[in-house]
């Protein structure tokens, strides 16, 4: 399994020419291999914000994007494990909360980070895919 950041998910959806070659093939293995892709929770309160901001224009409501989202990725809850984590994360780590929530549920769960972010791709102790 491969965990998905929000800004991948929002490229999936809408403009897929846009993910890396690598990430691809790392997308259609996890696929093959039966393992799926996970996304944490927040993923979808930040496509909620890009839509109120008026940064993610969408075909179809905001709800029914949201629901299509939990159908095709498994939604990782958040946990005591991940908020420690997050909190122990080293200040070379990106400051964005969402971005050290999502890079310590990856690490909590084991799994590697599809992420296009150079910021977090640079931190070695996270395995990333791009």
């Amino acid at each position: 399994m491969i965990l998905v950041d929000t800004h991948v998910v929002v490229c999936l959806a809408l403009d897929p020419k846009r993910i890396s070659k690598n990430a691809r093939l790392a997308i259609d293995e996890a696929r093959q291999k039966g393992e799926g892709l996970a996304i944490f929770d927040t993923t979808l309160l930040e496509v909620t914000n890009l839509y109120s901001q008026g940064r993610l224009a969408l075909a179809i409501s905001l709800e029914s994007f949201l629901s299509e989202v939990e159908r095709r990725f498994i939604v990782l809850p958040i946990n005591a494990s991940i908020c420690v984590r997050a909190a122990l994360l080293p200040s070379t780590y990106p400051k964005d909360p969402a971005d050290r929530i999502i890079g310590a549920t990856a690490l909590v769960e084991g799994l590697s980070l599809l992420t296009a972010d150079r910021e977090i791709r640079h931190f070695r102790s996270l395995p990333t895919v791009w």
